[in-house]
């Protein structure tokens, strides 16, 4: 067995290459520096300023989120919408819809609650108050090949994990909200959105003590892992805890779908007592509304700033319908992005692209053909959109609150990522000597996620802060 002493000789003696205020990160953590690739490189040079491993494959984590928006805005363009179209099956007379109500999906990555109500008052200005049929649900756009959504760390039921569907609404998630309740000695629950086919059983007991414990002391589970459509609450909540919220998903996409509908529809004021029924639209059937989603421009920062896995995952999927013909699939929004990318005469070798969000385990790039990336993504006619899709360095999105306010807060475009023995991230840095850096850091290490590799990304980011 390699003792502690002889595994710090080894990084240390890997790490001389590096510059020193980079090399004492990995070597005060015992972290080998063949662990790491780092690539500096200014966007006008034509050789790296700092390069370490630079073409070495490793799991980028979220970055991996850069290949596919850029891709997407290069291929879509910014202006690029989803419909969602909804079809009345019967007979209209201005106020009833004699028959069915369908709703078609085309992959719509950011279809939230406020945009289904918003759909739903714009049927109600058409005059429908009444549907006395089936609500239709067509999700056909999309042919979804996906694991189940537990397979990648067995957490099935976290927002993260959603699968693609084209007639995606809300993520599929709802946000659980605790607050205790002593005049009636019970912890309240509330939900947000309501859904008219969740049950929710709540065995929380409200007690005395500190607010402590995983998730506050709730157990969250499902009855039924198959339909979701029944929430069990166990636990002790004490009555010093503030209010408490918990995001996970519930329901399958169709009934989702349905009881967001049901309890939207019912709050517009409009009247509804039918069944969920999943079909196609017929091919001849003309719309009565489409509504726009988005632009793609605006969905691209949703997606990068926020680390959106789901909607990610939806971009790829519209991409292999739209290079591929429908339905849409995972391989085709795959061989879409490798055109693309290879079309902008960029190196794809060390690409290894899955799910295109980088919830993988699987997906590869090298830190080189990430820089050569997000250099071709600077000059593109698009650039604005993408840069703006980045997190804005210790002000907003998944770099909020790093970098202790110092000048380097508001001189950074970067997208991060982490996962366990993972730790990443990629952009552009406005040095000192008032040149645009772009950088690329990731650390696949047992330790990366708990500090080190965060630790180590500052470093690399302060070192070419102050560069001159």
């Amino acid at each position: 067995m390699i003792g502690a002493a002889a595994i710090a000789a080894h990084a240390a003696a890997h790490a001389a290459e590096l510059p020193p205020e980079i090399a004492r990160v990995l070597t005060g953590h015992a972290i080998s520096a063949d662990d790491v690739s780092i690539v500096v490189q200014a966007l006008d040079d034509s050789a790296p300023k700092l390069s370490h491993l630079a073409d070495v494959p490793r799991s980028p984590a979220s970055v991996m989120k850069v290949v596919t928006t850029w891709s997407a805005l290069e291929y879509l363009g910014p202006a690029y919408t989803w419909p969602t179209e909804v079809y009345f099956l019967g007979a209209f007379d201005g106020r009833k819809l004699d028959g069915d109500l369908a709703i078609k999906g085309y992959g719509d990555p950011q279809l939230v609650v406020e945009e289904v109500w918003k759909l739903l008052r714009a049927l109600r200005r058409m005059g429908l108050t009444e549907i006395t049929g089936d609500l239709v649900l067509d999700d056909s756009h999309f042919a979804v090949d996906e694991p189940d959504p537990g397979a990648f760390d067995g957490q099935p039921y976290r927002t993260y994990n959603v699968v693609p569907n084209a007639l995606l609404m809300n993520f599929k998630a709802v946000q659980f909200q605790f607050t205790p309740d002593p005049a009636r000695g019970r912890v309240s629950v509330a939900t947000e959105p309501v859904l008219a086919n969740l049950t929710i059983d709540n065995n929380l007991a409200l007690v005395d003590g500190p607010c402590r414990g995983y998730q506050a002391g709730i157990a969250f589970t499902h009855a039924d892992p198959a339909s979701l459509e029944r929430v069990v609450l166990d636990g002790q909540f004490s009555r010093r805890c503030n209010v408490y919220g918990l995001g996970r998903t519930v329901l399958q996409h169709d009934t989702f779908a349905f009881g967001l509908f049901s309890s939207l529809w019912k709050e517009v004021g409009g009247s509804f007592s039918g069944t969920l029924r999943k079909g196609q639209v017929p091919a001849d059937a003309t719309p009565a509304l489409a509504w726009q989603s988005r632009p793609l421009g605006e969905v691209v920062r949703s997606i990068n700033k926020n680390s959106n896995n789901v909607m990610t995952r939806q971009l790829l999927y519209t991409l292999g319908a739209e290079a591929a013909g429908t339905p849409g699939t995972r391989d085709n929004g795959v061989a879409a992005v490798r055109e693309l990318l290879a079309a902008r005469g960029l190196d794809t070798s060390t690409l290894m692209l899955q799910n295109g969000a980088g919830l993988s385990r699987d997906e590869r790039a090298s830190m080189q053909f990430l820089v050569d990336l997000l250099r071709a993504a600077y000059r593109s006619p698009y650039a604005p959109e993408f840069i703006a899709s980045l997190s804005l360095g210790g002000l907003d999105g998944t770099t909020r609150g790093r970098f202790d306010a110092s000048p380097a807060s508001g001189v950074m475009h970067l997208k991060t990522g982490r996962l366990d023995h993972v730790s990443a991230v990629a952009g552009y840095v406005r040095a000192a000597n008032e040149k645009t850096y772009v950088v690329a850091v990731v650390m696949n290490s047992p330790e990366a996620h708990r500090g080190p590799g965060q630790e180590l990304e500052e470093a690399v980011l302060r070192y070419t802060l102050a560069l001159r």
